[in-house]
């Protein structure tokens, strides 16, 4: 199964909280940190609605 590598690239500041709050379920707290989650319908969910201010990357 692949991973994902997500990269918050845009401050959470002044987003709404649901923003704020999808980002930091995510493990992203502060600007250019990565984590890497598996590739399911929840993380793409999630990347979804956060698509504005991350950046993804597909890892074997």
């Amino acid at each position: 199964m692949a991973n994902l590598r997500i990269t918050l690239v845009k401050s959470l500041i002044g987003r709404p909280e649901t923003e704020r709050k999808t980002a930091r379920a995510m493990g992203l707290k502060k600007l250019h940190r990565q984590v890497v989650c598996p590739d399911t319908p929840v993380t793409r969910g999630q990347v979804q609605k956060l698509a504005h201010l991350v950046r993804v990357e597909s890892i074997e």
